[in-house]
């Protein structure tokens, strides 16, 4: 059993569920930070191992027997997918941190999914509470930029000051872009098609 292997395991257990790895460390109740890679090596650079505790939490959480844990940890089943890079919702806003296109190129995370072909996709951590039930804080939704949008679609939009969110999209001309949330308590929102940045589609979400 090598240091890399679990965490590799950890990771392809995470994407199972749809989650990042801090995802899944909520979702088992752990510190967001239990599974990040910075929590993976010592600050005198020895690997650090998680704990059987935090590795029976993620289990639980993820709804997965240890005998499913153990063949993510051989490579089988699970693990497989093209990497993309990964993104949170703060990150996002950062000024020059995506391409005229809407994809970003300042990403240093990636993370595995099956079956997304060659089209160029990112993932993105959903924060908030204004897309739930079906997107909840954590979970991810995979984005295809100069993907055709069109009303009823749910789509990330970042504006011009730099607001990253996810919404459904609603009426739309050439002055103003009305946007949708799921969660009732969030009225919708119209913007001025000259304030947003972009608008890409989302072609697929954890629920």
């Amino acid at each position: 059993m090598q240091h890399s292997d679990v965490w590799r395991a950890i990771d392809a257990l995470a994407v199972r569920r749809g989650l990042t790895a801090s995802g899944l460390a909520r979702a088992a109740g752990l510190d967001p930070t239990t599974f990040n890679k910075s929590k993976r090596q010592a600050p005198d650079g020895k690997p650090r191992w998680p704990s059987t505790e935090s590795l029976a939490r993620a289990l639980t959480a993820a709804d997965a027997s240890w005998d499913e844990f153990a063949a993510l940890l051989a490579g089988h089943a699970g693990s497989a997918g093209r990497a993309i890079p990964i993104v949170g919702m703060a990150r996002a806003g950062a000024d020059g941190f995506f391409d005229e296109n809407g994809f970003p190129v300042g990403a240093e995370e990636t993370v595995r999914f099956p079956g997304l072909g060659e089209d160029r996709v990112y993932a993105l951590e959903i924060a908030g509470d204004s897309m739930e039930p079906t997107y909840r804080a954590g979970d991810l939704v995979i984005v295809q930029p100069g993907a055709a949008v069109r009303r009823g679609d749910r789509v990330v939009v970042r504006t011009r000051a730099g607001e990253v969110m996810a919404k459904v999209l609603g009426r739309r001309n050439d002055q103003m872009v009305e946007l949708l949330s799921l969660n009732s308590a969030h009225s919708a929102r119209e913007l001025a098609s000259a304030d947003i940045d972009w608008i890409a589609r989302i072609v697929w979400a954890s629920q």
